[in-house]
């Protein structure tokens, strides 16, 4: 399935992959014969009958460690959820607890199909270093709040220089205010210089609540769209999560000035944050992608699941069942978050010279049957255990539906241990 202007184009040909990239995609059977006979004994074939080959699934928000707090702190406003569950549990982890929880964060998104992810988390070496091993891709954002920033930048500098562009240009560092109503205006000046002295992206939460808007509102003045910009903040390639409470002011400043907004559907509403604009933005011009959120306020990391309430929760909030339509949503999860993060035309596409970043589902499943409209089916049907082969920079990492660089239930255990380690941590 390929991208096209309206809608995509399906072939029933053959898709070739050469070193990381795609070398042919094709319907042709002069051009499949040609490839074929070219590359001669070494060709290796494989069967796609009753498959679909797609570009893998970009999941342009998460905190991915927090798979050791699925669960955990259910049923609460996100205030005291943060402030009284979840910033205590994690005062309490170490490096080789965030390690843990990403290995097994990441492990779901594979196995589902999400071939790249961006990350927002302390220790972000060891979601780096766990996103390495795993074959996935990611942009990995070191957090800071206001009362953890001494030493970000030195810290976040080693990390760029480190990491940025490692494991053949898998992973990207990115700078990661954690939101306004956290950190200082100063403190966001500071870490926006790594971006000026490295060419890096900034990731930061935007306008979650309505008490981030009163607070920001009481301190500046403005709303938090408009204090981000005139810090610089916006100047930069940026990702601005969740966007919930926005005036037309601020979808303005985010569509003129190329601001990537991430739609997180199913942790606003667990959270009851409120729905984001999302029609009113893409109606704008502005680019709009699509992300879970952490596995504690969602709880998981599926993003199918978050196409389908996406789509769905747009058309509940505008009274119109024609808004966000499902290949649009499917863009927002292949070609926008693509673009999102700077790699337009390189990931989110099945094309000649793209990334071979793609994914295999297999179609002969009862809730895929019948096949009316494809991307219906897919943004309104399809679930993580259709996936069945997982490739990234040509490279696969999930064959026959498990995992080819790592052992899941080894994964589990050492999770299990380590929560053991952390309950006695805690007494």
């Amino acid at each position: 399935m390929t991208e096209q202007p309206g809608r995509p184009k399906y072939y029933r040909g053959a898709v070739a992959i050469s070193g990381d990239r795609i070398a042919l995609v094709s319907d042709s059977p002069q051009r499949i014969e040609r490839y074929e006979r070219e590359r001669g004994e070494g060709l290796q074939v494989a069967d796609g009958a009753g498959r679909l080959v797609m570009p893998g699934l970009i999941n342009l928000h998460n905190h991915v460690s927090m798979t050791l707090m699925r669960g955990y702190a259910d049923d609460l406003p996100l205030m005291p959820w943060l402030t009284e569950k979840i910033w205590p549990f994690e005062a309490k982890l170490d490096g080789d607890d965030i390690y843990s929880g990403a290995e097994l964060g990441i492990a779901e998104m594979l196995l589902g199909g999400t071939t790249a992810f961006v990350d927002m988390y302390w220790y972000a070496d060891r979601v780096a270093e766990a996103a390495i091993r795993s074959g996935i891709r990611a942009v990995v954002s070191p957090a800071f709040v206001g009362t953890a920033f001494d030493g970000y930048v030195e810290r976040t500098q080693r990390m760029i220089e480190r990491y940025n562009g490692a494991a053949g240009d898998r992973i990207r560092v990115w700078v990661a205010p954690h939101a306004p109503y956290t950190c200082t205006p100063k403190q966001i000046r500071e870490s926006l210089k790594l971006c000026e002295r490295n060419g890096v992206g900034v990731n930061i939460h935007v306008a979650e609540t309505l008490s981030e808007v009163e607070t920001i509102r009481e301190r500046y003045g403005k709303t938090p769209v408009e204090h981000l910009r005139d810090l610089g903040v916006f100047d930069y390639r940026a990702l601005a999560v969740h966007c919930v409470h926005l005036t037309e002011t601020d979808m303005e400043i985010l569509s003129r000035q190329g601001v990537s907004v991430v739609y997180n559907p199913q942790s606003n509403m667990k959270l009851a944050s409120g729905i984001a604009p999302v029609a009113r933005l893409l109606e704008r011009g502005a680019n709009v992608g699509i992300g879970t959120d952490g596995p504690s306020s969602n709880n998981d990391l599926d993003m199918w699941d978050e196409m389908r309430t996406g789509s769905f929760l747009q058309k509940v909030a505008t009274g119109d069942p024609c808004v966000l339509p499902a290949y649009e949503v499917l863009r927002m999860a292949t070609t926008r978050a693509a673009d999102a993060i700077g790699m337009k035309g390189e990931i989110g596409v099945l094309a000649e010279g793209a990334r071979a970043d793609l994914i295999v589902l297999n179609l002969d499943k009862p809730h895929l049957t019948p096949c009316h409209d494809l991307v219906a089916n897919l943004v309104y049907c399809a679930k993580p255990s259709d996936v069945e082969t997982v490739m990234v920079d040509g490279r696969i990492v999930v064959r026959q539906g498990a995992l080819a660089n790592g052992d899941f239930g080894a994964i589990r255990r050492e999770v299990e241990r380590r929560l053991g380690v952390l309950q006695r941590r805690g007494e």
